[in-house]
């Protein structure tokens, strides 16, 4: 739901907000604004970077931002965004610019032939190494797409929402707690009845946003279990950690669990993604759909088979 009609009629904005080391990076500017936040496995297998879509709301500062990863040649796609990051690896670089996002859709300072206006900044206020200043907003990210002609409402149809459960919604059993033990990083997320919200912990410390001081809280949380593998682009050449491609989408794909965490309970079935431009949406084992809680949601992106996360839930 949103307070101001008008926000439908402007392109949603992702951006690459890093998440580790957390005593550089936390709390992140902007995070409670996000409509949706994917996270998942970084290079390397260790810690996590997450991707967050802004529609609704417009904040001043988001980050701090970094590098995009492969994944993220999907996440804009699914919801006609335009992409903001700090840069690419040369791998990863070569496919976005084999890509339909590029050169409209996916600003960074890895393809300077399109970098103007440039929507990124530095905030040199905390006592950070560099990589971890740099900033920017959905507004800024917009003004450099409507120089390049991308604005105004998009196709977002595809999500289904509900206030409450539907009577064929059929929980698994109550869910106060869900931990997710990432390598380098425990997410744990506790159902707070108050504001009928999941509430970020990170490492055991409440997860907050730097602009308004507020732990994260969201309406939803998916954990999808995706199939996971290195490929041949060296993400970091200092350790040589590979960058990772994630099958998110249906095709050689029949094995789709997930489970979706709402109004304290859990709910378990399949995620599907049948073409390019489809959103990620949530099924029974009978097909029939799993709204989502109306409200912000957080998609835990987990690795499938050998690198798996057992993942606790505590009713």
């Amino acid at each position: 739901m949103v307070n101001d009609p008008s926000a439908l009629e402007r392109v949603p904005v992702a951006i690459k907000i890093s998440n580790w080391p957390g005593q550089y990076v936390r709390p992140q500017a902007g995070i409670n604004s996000a409509d949706l936040i994917y996270e998942h496995y970084n290079e390397g297998w260790f810690a996590t970077r997450w991707t967050a879509v802004f529609l609704d709301e417009s904040p001043e500062r988001v980050g701090p931002i970094r590098s995009g990863r492969i994944i993220d040649l999907e996440i804009p796609a699914m919801y006609s965004a335009v992409f903001a990051n700090s840069g690419f690896s040369n791998g990863v670089v070569a496919l976005f610019r084999d890509s339909d996002l590029y050169p409209d859709r996916v600003v960074s300072d890895s393809l300077p032939e399109t970098i103007q206006p440039r929507p990124f900044f530095r905030d040199h206020s905390r006592n950070v190494p560099l990589e971890h200043t740099m900033y920017t907003s959905p507004a800024l990210v917009r003004e450099w797409a409507n120089a390049r002609g991308v604005e105004g409402r998009q196709d977002l149809e595809g999500m289904l929402f509900s206030e409450k459960p539907g009577a064929d919604m059929k929980a698994s059993g109550p869910a106060t707690t869900v931990t997710i033990p990432w390598n380098r990083l425990t997410a744990e997320w506790r159902y707070d009845e108050g504001s009928e919200q999941y509430l970020r912990w990170s490492d055991g410390s409440a997860h907050r946003d730097a602009l308004s001081g507020e732990q994260l809280g969201v309406a939803n949380v998916v954990v999808l279990y995706v199939p996971q593998w290195n490929t041949n682009i060296v993400e970091e050449p200092h350790s040589g950690a590979l960058s990772i491609r994630w099958a998110l989408w249906n095709e050689d794909n029949p094995n789709r669990p997930a489970i979706l965490f709402r109004d304290g309970k859990r709910f378990d079935g399949i995620w599907n993604r049948e073409e390019r431009e489809d959103m990620v949406t949530l099924a029974d084992e009978a097909g029939t759909p799993l709204p989502f809680k109306v409200g912000s949601t957080l998609f835990e992106v987990v690795p499938q088979g050998e690198r798996g996360i057992e993942i606790t839930v505590e009713p």
